[in-house]
């Protein structure tokens, strides 16, 4: 069979794609999988070097001003709709996937328009615009939380499946992670991580945080690429001791060895990250960002708040010192971490790429 993929963008729309691609290919050899994107997405790193092949349509999201800008859109919009359909035509998929992003609109509509089996999966707790204007449309709607279900009127094509994760962050052991990194194994690990490109004001309030820290604890600053030149120069600038107990890395590729080694993570709250912890069962400090559509970071977060999973900060209430005492806390109360590791574990779903596939079959 041949599945075609629509998503693109931000890894948290590629991640699940790629997670679903390889299920299939688990269950089917011979599957022949062809993934669509744009030319400006982060897809265009990711999916070759997973081995998928990518082709890019034209594509631009709508402001919510009218400008000239609005008429560039619908321009692209058109030429995106003829490209997708040309990539259909010549492709012949027996299914089309949208995993999220703009690219998902113009493919979605012309698969649906042909009468090709439709599904999309939403990552979030707060559905973007174009998932729930292609819910209309398509065969099935996969969600990641209970949460979801209430924002589509077609409720009854609605499934709770969970986000697909890579399945290789389930395999590494703590004591594996540690190694891997270069960490004592005998010393709790905070770990701060705010995304591919980083998010400035985490990033700062770490450095001051290192300030702060006894040599028990080991600190691990994620910086994302963009960011790490600033936080060297404020480390040197604020004088911050730094030694063998705390590393700043512009970038980690083996994610699976740090959410195996994390006692703590700090970070943002998109969905794929937070399918990705609790399925490791990692207690977390969740700072969502205030720069996403309709603030579905803080929706995700308070979900494994609710659940106890998690502490949430928004960014505009973060400071060092409280952070510290939040991290200190945990760490020398090891009975309410160990509850948080649980409740965690309780609301991942691990199997969501399986599920997913079941759907898939089940509509083709």
């Amino acid at each position: 069979m041949k599945y075609l993929f629509a998503g693109g963008g931000t890894g948290g729309h590629i991640y699940p794609a790629i997670a679903i691609a390889k299920e299939i290919l688990k269950n089917e050899k011979d599957a022949q999988i062809l993934f669509v994107g744009t030319k400006k997405g982060l897809e265009n790193e990711l999916v070759p070097r997973e081995g998928f092949d990518l082709k890019t349509i034209t594509v631009q999201g709508f402001k919510r001003k009218l400008s000239l800008d609005t008429l560039k859109t619908i321009y692209k919009a058109m030429v995106g709709l003829k490209e997708a359909n040309d990539i259909l035509k010549e492709f012949k998929p027996d299914v089309v996937i949208g995993t999220g992003g703009y690219v998902g609109g113009p493919v979605l509509m012309m698969a649906a328009l042909k009468g090709i089996p439709t599904l999309i999966h939403e990552q979030n707790a707060f559905p973007g615009l174009t998932n729930k204007l292609l819910s209309r449309f398509v065969k099935v709607v996969a969600v990641s939380f209970e949460e979801s279900v209430k924002y589509f009127k077609n409720k009854e094509k609605v499934v709770v499946t969970g986000n697909p994760i890579r399945k290789e962050l389930l395999k590494v052991t703590k004591e594996e992670g540690l190694k891997n990194l270069g960490f004592y194994s005998n010393k709790p690990l905070i770990v701060s991580v705010g995304g591919s490109r980083g998010a400035e004001k985490i990033n700062f309030t770490m450095v001051e945080f290192l300030r702060q820290k006894d040599k028990n604890l080991q600190v691990l600053i994620i910086t994302g690429a963009n960011q790490y030149e600033k936080v060297l120069e404020k480390v040197k600038t604020e004088t911050i001791n730094i030694d063998e107990t705390v590393k700043i890395i512009p970038y980690c590729h083996n994610m699976q060895d740090v959410y195996a080694a994390a006692d703590i993570i700090i970070c943002r709250a998109g969905a794929i990250t937070l399918a990705e912890i609790t399925a490791k069962g990692v207690a977390s400090i969740l700072i969502p960002s205030p720069y996403v559509a309709n603030n579905h970071q803080e929706y995700n977060a308070r979900v494994l708040e609710k659940a106890g999973a998690s502490y949430v900060i928004l960014e505009k209430d973060l400071i060092a010192e409280e952070l510290y005492k939040k991290v200190k806390y945990l760490i020398d109360n090891p009975q309410v971490l160990s509850k948080m590791r649980d409740n965690a574990r309780k609301i991942s779903k691990i199997d969501a790429a399986e599920k997913i596939y079941k759907l898939i079959k089940s509509i083709t």
